[in-house]
């Protein structure tokens, strides 16, 4: 019987091998190759074959969840239902991960929460102080949907703010 590994997986396993019994082998270069095996052991279809064996054989999410080190419904997300559920899945996962997940840097003013640590006062009294007019907010829509909330200080004298005024995006500070 062949490997159960694909070949991809056998050459990056092999590689590593060979460099374990070269003690002169540089350490960039076995960080690399554990890199691979990493990822080639992630792709192999091998641990889904053996997924769907163990599922054959009436062993449990809990149990296959032990063997790869997951919880019961992570391992079920991963590994259960056909082919095309998976791959709908997986693909669905692709398309969030390509969405921004952190907010962008250059947006004028401050958050809010940012502007309650620099006054030393909670969320909600920010939002009071705007209902006062203490300070304005206005929120900023980027052109892939997303809205921030950003706050500025109201120009009068003696205003309480440490943050610097930050020009809106027509270059206009806040009044």
């Amino acid at each position: 019987m062949g490997s159960f590994l694909s070949p991809t997986t056998t050459a990056a396993l092999e590689r590593l091998h060979a460099m374990q019994a070269d003690v002169g082998c540089a350490p960039l270069e076995r960080l690399r190759a554990i890199r691979a095996l990493q990822s080639a052991l992630e792709h192999d279809p091998a641990t889904l074959v053996a997924v769907r064996d163990a599922c054959s054989a009436a062993k449990s999410w809990d149990e296959i969840a032990d063997a790869t080190g997951l919880k019961a419904p992570a391992a079920k997300w991963r590994w259960g239902g056909t082919d095309d559920e998976i791959s709908a899945r997986l693909e669905a996962g692709r398309k969030r991960s390509v969405r921004p997940s952190s907010v962008p840097t250059d947006l004028p003013g401050l958050s809010v929460a940012e502007a309650a640590a620099a006054r030393g006062v909670s969320a909600q009294a920010i939002y009071l102080q705007v209902r006062r007019g203490t300070l304005v907010s206005r929120t900023v829509t980027l052109p892939d949907g997303r809205s921030y909330k950003r706050v500025f200080p109201v120009a009068t004298p003696g205003a309480n703010f440490s943050a610097d005024l930050t020009p809106d995006f027509n270059g206009d500070v806040p009044q």
